[in-house]
């Protein structure tokens, strides 16, 4: 399937129990950290501490995400001089619709 043909929708299937139930733990460690969400035109950038253990923690979700979502766009930067941590997720058209969904499900959730 070629990436424009991606149907954007995610996939936990493709991940072992195992995997599923750490993509979970991680993103539990991350989704309260978040600091500033920022909305990009092609998707959305979360701020977050620069603390060594979230920067592995969060290299670690983006290995999981990229093979449920693989139709993400996901970078990782740290500012230098001390700045924080920025998560950015994007992609191809549709992707921030698709995010935006996903971000108000999670908050509905106990």
């Amino acid at each position: 399937m070629t990436p424009e043909a991606q149907p954007l929708a995610c996939n936990l299937n493709v991940m072992s129990a195992a995997q599923q139930e750490r993509y979970r733990a991680l993103g539990r460690r991350i989704w309260p950290a978040i600091q500033e969400t920022v909305e990009l035109p092609d998707g959305y950038a979360f701020r977050l501490p620069a603390e060594t253990d979230l920067c592995l923690v969060v290299a670690e979700f983006m290995t999981l995400e990229r093979l449920c979502c693989p139709f993400f766009r996901l970078a990782l930067e740290i500012e230098p001089n001390d700045g924080p941590l920025w998560l950015r997720v994007s992609g191809e058209e549709g992707v921030k619709a698709f995010l935006r969904d996903e971000l108000q499900a999670a908050t509905r959730q106990p």
